[in-house]
């Protein structure tokens, strides 16, 4: 199978290629800037049907979610239109899509985990754009899955574990926000949870399930406790700690609102797909693991 992701640089994207490179049941082709460009809806459909796809995943995205309050109309066009764009071209070919989206679609004041079917309600631009995206995907293709993820690392790009890393090597302290709640995720479990959506399709024929379905890492936790824990873990493997401040979302102000409630809950993925991320904990060992021991090999 030939899955197409959209974006070279993404956390997903770039799990999904070193996914694929241990694989020898898919081949994952990544189609990026410039031939592939979200804000220029024109070199869309050229740049996936060049790259031949059995699948589709539609993993890039405007993330900047700060930045999104003051460029609205960037993100509503590339999370809405260009979305859009690459579920339409897949639907040109015949082939279904998979499309990334977030958390932020729901205000976050409930005080349960969301599931599917629950009412969205994003109280940023960056959330509202990304819920455009998956109504647009949905009306471009209806062979789709919406895959909504929530606070992403991994060993790429840029995500939390990698600042809190980074920040510890020059401060002893760090103050970050405990009354935010979520479910941390790796993006190499959301790549493993694509291609377990790949194969079950394979077999599944004109009765593979599709729609839309949560995913994210098992248990919950808050940042805070989040960053202790990455600190935990990588001062046994002698890298760098800091002591922890518990804050308050008012304390740590920012432009955009982030959801308090990020819990997502991912039943319905694991009852259709018959697959689970593992506890949190353990995603987050693993690629605090993968970032030490690619520093301690990198030259000086």
């Amino acid at each position: 199978m030939r899955i197409v992701v959209t974006g070279k640089d993404g956390q997903v994207a770039r799990a999904l290629i070193a996914a694929g490179a241990r694989s020898d049941a898919v081949e994952i082709v990544a189609v990026g800037r410039p031939e592939l460009d979200l804000a220029r809806p024109e070199t869309i459909g050229p740049a996936i049907a060049a790259a031949r796809p059995d699948l589709v995943v539609s993993a890039a995205a405007y993330t900047a979610v700060d930045q999104a309050e003051d460029e609205p109309d960037q993100a509503f066009l590339i999370n809405e239109k260009g979305a859009g764009e690459v579920a339409q071209a897949a639907r040109e070919l015949g082939v279904p899509i998979i499309h990334l989206s977030t958390d932020y679609v729901f205000s976050g004041d409930g005080a349960e985990p969301y599931d599917e079917a629950m009412p969205t309600g994003p109280k940023s631009v960056y959330g509202a754009s990304k819920l455009a995206g998956e109504e647009a995907v949905a009306a471009a293709n209806p062979n789709h899955l919406i895959l909504r993820v929530a606070w992403v690392y991994s060993p790429y790009g840029k995500n939390f574990v990698k600042t809190m890393l980074r920040l510890a090597e020059s401060r002893d302290q760090l103050s970050v926000v405990d009354d935010q709640i979520g479910n941390p995720t790796s993006a190499e479990d959301i790549a493993e949870a694509i291609l377990a959506i790949a194969r079950h399709w394979q077999t599944a024929g004109a009765a593979r399930p599709n729609g839309l379905y949560h995913f994210v890492g098992s248990g919950e936790t808050s940042w805070c406790r989040l960053a202790r824990e990455i600190f935990r873990v990588s001062g046994a493997l002698s890298g760098p700690t800091a002591e922890v401040a518990a804050i308050t979302t008012a304390e740590f102000p920012t432009k955009a609102a982030r959801p308090k409630n990020s819990r997502l809950d991912c039943r319905r993925f694991a009852t259709d797909f018959g697959h689970a991320a593992p506890p949190w904990q353990e995603s987050v060992a693993r690629v605090v693991n993968t970032l030490l021991r690619d520093r301690d090999s990198s030259p000086s």
